[in-house]
């Protein structure tokens, strides 16, 4: 299975001021498996140790941060030479062990020779003043379910992939029917690599859906594990009203809607605690399109998605029979599957920030605004051919230092205002300008 995230571990690996790397991503996104594979493809060994469950690997770190010291541990419990620049040593499920994280300081300032990587579940909870978190010493990147061009490598859709990458539009446009089907499965499947794999062995969408709840079920068993007595039950009740929540054509999150009388204050730290276990993509308002969007946030109003659209579907309780008839893809719960799909590609895909924008008066919004260097694009997802644009078009014409862009199932072409992009086509970028 490629992942597009390893070309960004080979950078790392060739950096001349390497930092101690930190690899961060929600639970069962494949972390671990693509740090081995990292270490398998470009060094000459690796040395893995993974906290969880294991109080010998933890005491390497107990009594001083004696770099040297803790190499020759982890060398002689792995059974591996640790060679400098030469060995991969990758520290998994290190959230359960505070101070090997408090020691990635120390391999910096004191053994920047050795290519450390860590990774772990909940980091984002962690990272606070006073936690021993090493500021400064660390460098990041962060691992997404696969996005739909991963998906269509994974599933021998190559030629496919390539496809959607090139700038050839008129071929798009031919093989738009195909494409289509391909986004389907992917709107079922999702990017979960597990249930990837389990798809490509056996093409059993029961036997998905059942894999997909129990990845669900164990993100709910994470909550009574990690989250403090105080916000259970209302993370519990935020995170089971998102699909209603995506349901409604104004997405906007809603206290009231979880239950009647809820309050934002009760809910808030909730909200906060799905977003650093990368559970949740929450997306904010803007006022306005200025450079830089992130000046203009709203922080009161956003919107809510989850990680991944298979899961979604699977939360949803659609039957993927559902999503996979012709002729019902994009009448059933057609609005949020379609703006889960974009905002998933935005963020994994295209490492994009997106926003959205809305009216005062809550007449007219705008699904999606991202800034792409110094280039920001007003985005309208539709979830069907029905290409009427009212609100993106007001949008235009109220400022018009933005480029329009509208992520449908029709056909790419060009308008004197705005450019339509095949929805299975929106990460391709290179079409934007």
């Amino acid at each position: 299975m490629e992942r597009k995230l390893l070309e960004n571990l080979k950078d790392w690996q060739n950096k001349k001021d390497r930092k101690p790397l930190i690899v961060n991503g929600a639970r069962q996104v494949g972390k671990t498996w693509l740090l081995k594979e990292f270490g398998r493809l470009c060094f000459d060994n690796f040395a893995y140790i993974s906290f969880d469950n294991d109080s010998t690997a933890r005491s390497f770190f107990d009594a001083d941060f004696d770099i040297d010291r803790i190499i020759k541990s982890i060398s002689l419990h792995t059974h591996e030479e640790i060679k400098p620049n030469k060995t991969l040593l990758i520290l998994d499920e290190i959230q359960t062990a505070p101070k090997a994280l408090t020691a990635l300081k120390y391999f910096y300032e004191n053994a920047p020779q050795y290519a450390v990587v860590v990774a772990g579940s909940l980091l984002g909870l962690q990272q606070r003043e006073g936690s021993g978190w090493p500021v400064g010493k660390v460098d990041y990147l962060n691992l997404y379910p696969l996005d739909f061009i991963e998906f269509l490598n994974a599933t021998k859709n190559n030629d496919m992939a390539e496809l959607i990458l090139s700038d050839d539009t008129s071929l798009i446009n031919t093989f738009r029917n195909k494409l289509i089907d391909l986004l389907k499965q992917y709107f079922v499947v999702g990017g979960m690599p597990e249930i990837v794999k389990s798809f490509v062995e056996n093409s059993d969408y029961n036997e998905i859906r059942t894999l997909q709840n129990k990845i669900l079920n164990d993100y709910v068993q994470d909550f009574s594990k990690h989250i403090p007595p105080k916000i259970l039950k209302y993370t519990h009740e935020a995170w089971n009203s998102i699909p209603a929540h995506l349901s409604r054509e104004n997405k906007k999150f809603v206290f009231g809607h979880i239950r009647q009388g809820a309050r934002a204050k009760q809910y808030e730290e909730s909200l906060m605690w799905l977003e650093n276990a990368g559970l949740i993509n929450k997306i904010k308002r803007i006022s306005k399109p200025g450079m830089p969007l992130k000046s203009y946030t709203d922080n009161i109003s956003f919107k809510v998605y989850l990680l991944d659209i298979g899961l979604l579907g699977a939360m949803s309780e659609l039957e993927p029979n559902t999503i996979l008839n012709k002729n019902t893809l994009f009448t059933e719960f057609k609005g949020a599957l379609t703006e889960q799909f974009v905002c998933q590609q935005l963020v994994g895909s295209c490492s994009l920030t997106p926003y959205y924008w809305s009216a005062q008066n809550s007449i007219g919004e705008v699904d999606f605004i991202v800034q792409k260097s110094q280039d920001i694009f007003a985005i309208e997802v539709k979830a069907e051919e029905n290409l009427r644009s009212k609100s993106l078009q007001a949008f235009r014409k109220k400022y018009n230092n933005c480029n329009a862009l509208r992520f449908s199932l029709s056909d790419y072409r060009e308008q004197n205002w705005m450019k339509n992009i095949p929805l299975f086509a929106c990460m391709n970028t290179n079409l934007w300008n």
